[in-house]
């Protein structure tokens, strides 16, 4: 079955770092990239900043603008090849 990448892709912005997902497709990488699983409310200010306004993990995860913003400030301050929550 083929399917129709094109239309899919043009929906979104072009990836600046596809490292993880070659590697995922057993495709060649500079490098090996790491899986790296982390508690960010530990450590990082601005993850507490934005769980105290979402007002509990639930709030945090259930909301799309603060999961999307909480997944995303790792990668600000570190160079890292993907972010999951």
């Amino acid at each position: 079955m083929a399917s129709n990448t094109s239309a899919a892709s043009s929906a979104f912005a072009p990836l600046q770092n596809d490292t993880f997902l070659r590697a995922c497709l057993r495709q060649a990488t500079d490098h090996t990239p790491v899986w790296l699983m982390r508690q960010a409310g530990r450590y990082l200010p601005e993850y507490c900043a934005t769980r105290a306004k979402a007002g509990s993990f639930m709030g945090l995860a259930t909301n799309v603008d603060y999961a999307t913003e909480v997944t995303l400030q790792p990668l600000d301050r570190y160079p890292l090849d993907a972010a999951i929550l």
